[in-house]
């Protein structure tokens, strides 16, 4: 294994050393994208008329009152829609630190109709240049969606961070992305500017595609992809970002505002146990605050936490350990067009079933 630092210990994430960058489209609003009409709605929609993915929010604000090194925005929409985002994310009660959206405009007057496609040089561009001016020793925790390249550019990203991957490989996959030719040199210094640090720690992919999880497999554990906000949630709980009254919050969030009963709940825990993100101690210790959720602290969904709290135990003997983050060599130009197939894939069958 090339560059391995071996197993990291359980909590791994220190709440107000961590920083959390966050894609807006799709992880965070259901946003449609995949005809000239969806894009023309998309962009007229008034901020109130935006809706929030399920969970998102409540997760978002969890994670600010843990006091983290900062929440960034990274946004494939277009710099002419920040006046909108911005008052949505205000609605919902959000703050943030940074904000970058796509400048879209300025490419396509010069001439550059590809990149209004190009995810991979703006989001990695968008990345490298965070990275290089935050402080060395944060840790960062990612969140996307299974419509475009998240994984593969998150995970590119991290591991050119982390030196396990260079200048070679770099070079090879923006030629397979097909980057235009003046944006690879920029691309290349950003790379070799990054302090070599291992410090992507978490990578969420909303499956907003119904993408299958196992698709993401060869990015190894370090990926996670999520049904639910109260999956990575219940992650977060385990690698010590939040606790369980956060976890449940957000639960409790899904269930008052959602209909998520605690058959869903259950569910959604027993995944992520079967794909090893989350063991069964911290299995445990969520069943057990469950099961004392107060009225005062979780109003109309406090009967729904009981239930799964008592449903959860039962299944805690079924749960084995979660799997150990550790770095593994991932052969980036070879995934990347099994992965751009992949998003193809999952954007036909969404088209499919709007006719």
């Amino acid at each position: 294994m090339v560059g391995s630092v071996g197993p990291r210990p359980d909590p791994f994430l220190s709440p107000g050393n961590t920083i959390y960058r966050w894609d807006l489209d799709k992880p965070y609003l259901r946003t449609e994208f995949d005809t000239i009409r969806d894009l023309i709605r998309t962009a007229m929609e008034g901020a109130e008329l935006k809706r929030t993915v399920p969970g998102a929010s409540a997760l978002l604000r969890e994670l600010r009152a843990t006091g983290p090194a900062g929440i960034y925005i990274l946004s494939g929409s277009p710099e002419q829609m920040r006046k909108v985002l911005e008052e949505k994310l205000r609605l919902d009660g959000i703050r943030w630190d940074s904000f970058t959206l796509k400048p879209t405009f300025r490419k396509l007057l010069r001439g550059k109709v590809r990149f209004l496609k190009d995810q991979v040089s703006y989001k990695l561009a968008a990345l490298l240049d965070a990275r290089i001016d935050a402080p060395p020793e944060t840790q960062e925790v990612l969140f996307g969606d299974d419509a475009e390249a998240d994984a593969f550019i998150y995970s590119l990203y991290a591991d050119l961070g982390a030196g396990r991957i260079g200048t070679k490989t770099l070079l090879a996959v923006l030629d397979r992305a097909n980057v235009y030719r003046d944006e690879i040199p920029s691309l290349v210094r950003r790379a070799q500017r990054l302090p070599h640090r291992d410090a992507v720690r978490r990578i969420f992919i909303h499956l907003e595609r119904m993408s299958a999880p196992d698709v993401f497999e060869e990015f190894g554990v370090r990926v996670c992809p999520f049904h639910n906000y109260f999956q990575p949630s219940l992650v977060l709980c385990k690698d010590g970002a939040i606790d369980e009254a956060a976890t449940l919050r957000v639960a409790a969030d899904l269930v008052h505002q959602h209909r998520f009963g605690a058959d869903a709940l259950v569910a959604s825990t027993v995944d992520l146990a079967a794909r090893r993100h989350i063991g069964r101690a911290v299995a445990a210790r969520v069943a057990a605050a469950a099961c004392q959720a107060e009225v005062q602290q979780f109003a109309g969904a406090t009967d729904a936490l009981r239930a799964f709290g008592k449903q959860l135990e039962r299944k805690l003997p079924t749960f084995g350990d979660a799997a150990t983050v550790e770095p593994m060599a991932i052969d980036y130009v070879d995934l990347f067009s099994r992965d751009r197939a992949r998003a193809r894939a999952a954007k036909r069958r969404a088209t499919w079933k709007k006719r």
